[in-house]
């Protein structure tokens, strides 16, 4: 790939999971402000993330579409909900089950993070994503 002088940033791999974990980075250094402000992990963030793309969602589907470890899964969602951010419900269709939802507190914040981590150079698109993980 070529020579990097010290001191220059990150070079280029043609591994995807290194490309993936740099975007990770650097997506990480434009919210970490941001939820710092909150009080916030990039863990809730993802929680939020998810909730707010599907309103309704179970902890089962949750902990797998946010990659969070089930078992630390209802401890950040305590979190969330004990600062207004989601809103758990009982599942009307299966009353074993807890349902999730941002509040309007929330879907602020989302909105707010979803634009702190848009808010970038290339590589934050859709396209740009594309091209680190393989997929539209």
């Amino acid at each position: 790939m070529g020579e990097h002088a010290a001191g220059e940033g990150p070079v280029l791999s043609r591994s995807r999971l290194v490309r993936l974990r740099q975007e990770e980075a650097d997506l990480r250094a434009r919210v970490q402000p941001l939820l710092d402000e909150h009080g916030l992990l990039p863990e809730h963030w993802r929680i939020l993330a998810v909730v707010d793309d599907h309103p309704g969602i179970t902890m089962t589907s949750l902990a797998t579409s946010a990659v969070v470890a089930a078992a630390s899964l209802t401890r950040h969602v305590d979190r969330l909900v004990e600062l207004a951010l989601v809103v758990r419900r009982i599942d009307p269709a299966d009353r074993r089950r807890a349902v999730l939802a941002l509040s309007s507190r929330g879907a602020d914040l989302a909105a707010r993070l979803l634009a702190a981590e848009e808010g970038s150079d290339v590589g934050t698109t859709s396209a740009g994503l594309a091209d680190v993980t393989g997929r539209a």
